[in-house]
């Protein structure tokens, strides 16, 4: 077998949409390089801040002060071009240029999706699941999602408390455009009436109109709808079960305070292990990897057939939630 070849520069991004947890993946990904051997260069606003060479270099220094932080010291953002052939050959020569020897993706399916184009176009590259969306189908885990849960269920909560008071029927949208498991675990950990999951809505409002209808005449004088992203239009489907009802609706929209705030221990924790994880492999000379958390371990898969796999919500779970909201 050949020899791997040893790393010496790497360079490290944040991409797609922003996620607790991500700057202390970023901090152990940077300080485990430097144990290692490796110097690091700090790649600001994804791959839009790759193609123009918004480039830092890093120490242990430059990401003190950062675990408990929100967001993404390096800044995130979309880019057009790197999705053309064109600008991700451009990012392939402006990597050589700066002789980084490999690329650490921190982000969501995206991200690697951009991640599996870098590498296909001759630059090794590492991945960490960075995403609120738990969409990932590689890992059951991914940076961002325990904050972001728990932050819409505080927030549930307190909307449940007035509605409760108010003998209210309440919409509470969570974020999710394609996956459901905020609007999932978020309905079940609150008790939610009904769960609008974009996996299994099937858009018929006269079954919810139904079930309020029948919870009343058992004496629930309250009802709390948890609804995805994907599916949307709260307000609106508020003003229709209000007239289908009589019961006074209300819709509140979570919206982008679902990525925001310090990190729970859960996120940071993983987010570090996931990190120095990253570094450790390519300290070794392995590239094109998915870091992952399944089974209890933290593994890692070949970016290929990390991409390959289909994750879909258990259709035990969403029963089991159906069962509990009744």
């Amino acid at each position: 077998m050949a020899e791997r070849k040893k790393i010496k520069k790497i360079g490290v991004l944040t991409s797609g949409g922003d996620a607790p947890g991500m700057n202390a993946a970023i901090r152990a990904v940077v300080r485990k390089a430097i144990v290692n051997g490796m110097d690091v260069v700090g790649i600001q606003k994804g791959y839009q801040g790759l193609l123009a060479e918004e480039f830092i270099e890093m120490n242990s220094r430059s990401v003190s002060d950062s675990v408990q932080k929100g967001g993404t010291i390096l800044r995130t953002a979309r880019s057009e071009e790197f999705a053309t052939e064109a600008g991700r050959n451009k990012a392939a020569d402006i990597c050589r240029k700066h002789k980084l020897e490999a690329i650490v993706v921190i982000g969501g399916d995206g991200s690697y999706r951009g991640a599996q184009s870098l590498s296909s176009a001759g630059i090794p590259v590492m991945c960490l699941p960075g995403t609120i969306d738990l969409d990932i189908a590689c890992t059951e885990y991914t940076i961002g999602f325990d904050t972001a849960v728990n932050t819409a269920l505080q927030a549930i909560d307190k909307v449940r408390d007035t509605s409760s008071s108010h003998e209210r029927c309440s919409i509470i949208e969570v974020m999710g455009r394609n996956a459901g498991y905020i609007a999932l675990w978020c309905g079940v950990a609150s008790g939610a009436e009904d769960i609008l999951l974009p996996e299994k809505y099937n858009y018929d409002e006269q079954e919810i109109i139904n079930h309020i209808i029948e919870s009343r005449k058992v004496g629930k004088t309250h009802h709390l709808i948890i609804n995805a992203e994907g599916i949307g239009h709260s307000t609106s489907m508020a003003r229709r079960i209000e007239a289908a009802t009589g019961m006074e609706t209300r819709a509140t929209i979570l919206g982008y305070m679902q990525r925001g705030g310090s990190p729970t221990c859960k996120d940071r924790y993983y987010a570090s292990m996931m990190g120095a994880m990253a570094s450790d492999l390519l300290s070794q000379g392995a590239v094109n990897r998915v870091i992952s958390y399944r089974h209890g371990e933290f593994v890692d898969f070949d970016i290929d057939e990390a991409l390959a796999m289909k994750k879909e919500i258990p259709e035990s779970q969403y029963e089991i939630a159906r069962a509990l909201s009744r």
